[in-house]
């Protein structure tokens, strides 16, 4: 879980953002950072997120503000499915309790152990994971792509892909409905010494998904920030 999980971690306290940081990328973990829910928001909006340790006392929009903001938002496409691990100095109980209504999946109170955080982190990925696994098929108009044995059908006849055309749609289809950027895409497919090949593997890879590769309709480009998936 850790060799391409994207953690992003928000708190104003730099200091403690720093030390996190180092936690979890010692642990493997790709990592990125945000003093801020405003700052959180423009890289959630540029970056492919598996989970994010927000805190929950900041100036300005707090982190249950954040959190709620995410989870009532329909349209964002990293709100409804994000994990979200919650850090603050508050440990009553009811603190806790609002937290999880505003829709996070698990509450921390500081001071706590690294040790306790990476648990908690591991857990929240694998419960993720596990969710993910109950459903081993994606629909893409008249094709289905096979999650599990990564193959792309259209009826009961199997649609030839390349290595690269299927690497690309792996990572795309994992995050249906979520814009990827060209650069996150470069760097999980390992093309990161020229992300423009990635543009022509979008678009070879967009003929054989879409019936008019000039208007897609299931692999769509969204201007300045990147590519995305629209399964249905």
């Amino acid at each position: 879980m850790t060799a391409s999980t994207h953690i992003l971690v928000v708190d104003d306290d730099q200091r403690l953002r720093t030390l996190l940081c180092k936690y979890l990328s010692d642990q493997g973990y790709l990592v990125s950072a945000a003093a801020d829910a405003a700052e959180a928001r423009t890289l959630l909006n540029h970056l492919v997120v598996d989970l994010m340790v927000l805190d929950v006392m900041m100036p300005g929009e707090t982190g249950l503000d954040l959190t709620r903001a995410l989870r009532q938002s329909s349209t964002a496409a990293t709100g409804a499915a994000l994990p979200i691990l919650l850090l603050t100095a508050l440990g009553e109980t009811a603190n806790r309790i609002e937290g999880l209504e505003c829709g996070a999946d698990d509450y921390l109170s500081k001071p706590f152990e690294p040790r306790e955080l990476l648990l908690r982190v591991a857990a929240i990925l694998r419960r993720g994971a596990s969710a993910a696994d109950n459903s081993t098929t994606l629909i893409l108009g008249a094709l289905v792509w096979d999650l599990q044995r990564e193959e792309l059908r259209r009826g009961s006849e199997p649609v030839h892909l390349t290595t690269a055309e299927k690497d690309l749609l792996s990572i795309l289809a994992r995050r249906p409905g979520q814009v990827v950027s060209r650069d996150d895409l470069a760097e999980l497919t390992g093309n990161t010494a020229n992300p423009r090949t990635i543009d022509v593997q979008v678009t070879r890879l967009r003929k054989k998904l879409d019936d008019d590769a000039r208007l897609p309709r299931l692999l769509q480009t969204v201007r300045g920030q990147g590519y995305r998936l629209q399964a249905g």
